[in-house]
C-alpha cells in the first residue's frame, strides 16, 4: 500500500476524475485543484509527493506557469518546500497547438519531470507515476 499524496492540477472535472479513480485504485491519496492558483496553494498546504499538471487551465500557459513558481529557485519562495516535488505534466497542447515537449530536450525552458499526452491512459498514467515517485526516493 503506497499512500503516496498526489495533487492533481487540471481545470476538466472529467479529466480529474479519469485520472483519481486508477489511482486511487491502486492506493494513492488523491488531492485536486481546479485552476493553477487554487494548485500552487494545495501544493504549499499539502506537501504532495507528486503533481500531476495540466499545461492548459486559465490560459493556454496556466501550467507552465504553476511549473515556473514550484520550482523557483528563490530563496523566500513561498513555494520552496515544493520545489522538489516531481511534477508530471498532462497536455493536449500538441494537438491543439502543434507543440511538442520533453523532458530532456526543454527542461531549462520548462521544468518539469516527465510528459503524457491527452487523453490520458490509466496504464501509462500509472506507469509514470510509478516511475517518476521511484526517482524521488
Amino acid at each position: 500500500m503506497t499512500n503516496q499524496k498526489i495533487l492533481i492540477i487540471d481545470d476538466d472535472p472529467d479529466i480529474v476524475e479519469a485520472m483519481r479513480m486508477p489511482l486511487e485504485a491502486n492506493s494513492y491519496h488523491v488531492i485536486t485543484a481546479g485552476n493553477g492558483e487554487e494548485g500552487l496553494q494545495r501544493a504549499k498546504e499539502e506537501i504532495p509527493d507528486l503533481i500531476i499538471l495540466d499545461v492548459m487551465m486559465e490560459t493556454d500557459t496556466a501550467g507552465f506557469h504553476v511549473a515556473y513558481e514550484l520550482r523557483s529557485e528563490e530563496p523566500d519562495s513561498e513555494y520552496k518546500d515544493c520545489r522538489n516535488i516531481p511534477i508530471l505534466m498532462i497536455t493536449a497542447i500538441s494537438q491543439k497547438k502543434g507543440m511538442n515537449f520533453s523532458p530532456e530536450k526543454d527542461d531549462t525552458f520548462l521544468p518539469v519531470d516527465g510528459f503524457i499526452e491527452k487523453p490520458v491512459q490509466p496504464k501509462d498514467l500509472l506507469e509514470k507515476t510509478a516511475e517518476l515517485l521511484a526517482k524521488k526516493e
